[in-house]
């Protein structure tokens, strides 16, 4: 196991103190600097750096960063929500590493879900049943993975499983 243990900082933002959403480091107590390749590989980062190694993706409506001895983790509600992310995280990175022999490291940014791509299977009615104002903005949260094929009602199954095969390729499934 290469990843054990960490300590959590939860602090709001900076820029907005008043802000409902929380942020969340991971302290890391080992150095995963070595599975990030295999980690941006398996999960689809779409930020890769090599030096220092870090890779940014998005997961569950929120924006992570996984550096070598520190996770930050955005738009949390509360710190349970950041614990359970965490501990996800914790186990990508463990299995990501124990598995290396099988993943091709990815030392670059994975393709991204392309938001016209997404719309063009969306009924583009902007109905706002999804809660947004447009289907644009939807599509836009599709791409980023806080949205998903169930999320529009007016979406038929057809497009549905079209829509989930597409985001498939890029680590997106729902």
């Amino acid at each position: 196991m290469l990843l054990e243990s960490y300590t959590k900082e939860i602090f709001n933002p900076e820029c907005r103190p008043g802000a409902m959403a929380v942020h969340c480091f991971a302290h890391l107590d080992q150095d995963v600097g070595v599975a990030i390749p295999y980690l941006n590989a398996v999960l689809g980062g779409f930020t890769y750096t090599k030096d220092p190694p870090s890779v940014t993706f998005k997961a569950q409506g929120k924006l992570i960063t996984v550096h070598a001895k520190k996770i930050a983790i955005n738009a949390l509600k509360d710190e349970e929500e950041a614990t359970k992310i965490i501990e996800w995280l914790k186990r990508e990175i463990n299995s990501a590493w124990e598995n290396r022999e099988k993943i091709e490291p990815l030392y670059e940014a994975a393709p991204q879900p392309k938001i016209i791509e997404i719309l063009k299977l969306l009924p583009k009615t902007n109905c706002k049943e999804c809660g947004q104002p447009t289907c644009m903005v939807f599509a836009t949260q599709v791409a980023e993975g806080a949205k998903g094929p169930d999320d529009c009602p007016l979406l038929d199954d057809h497009r549905k499983v079209k829509l989930s095969e597409y985001l498939s390729q890029f680590h997106l499934d729902f």
